[in-house]
């Protein structure tokens, strides 16, 4: 009980808590043998060849802009570090190291995937956080790939997982292998989920360009501000939807791939049509 009220107070005052053992250094390695398999298999067409980018400017001209990107709420697609191809559209590097994300519909498609997002422990773990019907919002699994893994700028989630009230997103960040300091684990603002949010990803009209569009925008934070993360092989980090994270470059020699999902408690919740 102490346990649960501990990780309860953490999460409500500091925006975030960091969980060891939700899953066994097996189950991690067999959901990254699968994503390889997929990876594997893939076949993206030229003009489906997406950068994923957190910077405001270049999510509007190239992801916000892209019907890849906008419909692929309920589907399995990839996306891309920047400078992963060349002036042809061609890999400058091997393509599964080329990656940045798959999404966003693992969780509905991939049975192994399903099994950990749907198991007891997940069940477990949203009952002791209070929520009375969480429903899944959308998965990915994130490469962040030794030497090249790109950066993620501080952003709250709920910018792109917008709800009426807010305060009803969680996202639940899978270790799959040890996120280090050194190797890109998340850092947090603590407390900072607690002011709102400054920028929303919206919807534009049907037949406008690009497809979506930002109403505000992101904050300029303090980078002493934020505290370090790192969490072992099978930890889950519990992430407030509005709480301002980040993590930083991979230049390290380690990889650090995650697998990641966000709940959003549906009782009582509007969830926004404006949402990508």
């Amino acid at each position: 009980i102490n346990m649960i009220v501990s990780c309860r107070l953490s999460y409500m005052e500091d925006g975030y808590v960091v969980l060891d053992g939700l899953l066994t250094s097996q189950e991690c390695d067999e959901l990254r043998q699968r994503m390889a398999e997929i990876v594997d298999r893939m076949d993206v067409p030229e003009h489906c060849r997406i950068t994923f980018s957190t910077y405001h400017d270049e999510q509007l001209k190239k992801q916000g802009n892209a019907d890849y990107f906008i419909t692929s709420g309920d589907k399995i697609r990839f996306f891309f570090e920047k400078g992963a191809f060349d002036e042809k559209g061609e890999f400058m590097v091997p393509k599964r190291r080329s990656l940045n994300k798959v999404g966003h519909a693992l969780h509905a498609y991939e049975p192994l995937y399903k099994k950990v997002t749907h198991s007891p422990k997940i069940q477990g773990i949203a009952k002791k956080l209070g929520l009375v019907s969480p429903v899944i919002l959308q998965s990915m699994f994130i490469f962040k790939q030794p030497g090249i893994g790109g950066e993620v700028m501080p952003h709250q989630d709920a910018t792109f997982l917008y709800t009426e009230p807010l305060g009803r997103v969680m996202g639940l960040w899978i270790a799959l292998e040890d996120a280090t300091v050194n190797n890109g684990c998340l850092w947090f603002i603590p407390g900072s989920h607690n002011s709102g949010i400054s920028r929303r990803m919206v919807r534009t009209p049907k037949g406008t360009f690009p497809l979506t569009d930002f109403t505000g925008r992101e904050q300029t934070y303090d980078d002493e501000k934020f505290v370090a993360a790192p969490v072992k092989k099978g930890g889950v980090v519990l992430i407030h939807g509005e709480v301002v994270h980040r993590s930083a470059e991979n230049t390290s020699e380690d990889s650090r791939h995650v697998y990641t999902f966000h709940l959003m408690e549906s009782q009582d919740t509007c969830w926004s049509p404006d949402n990508w």
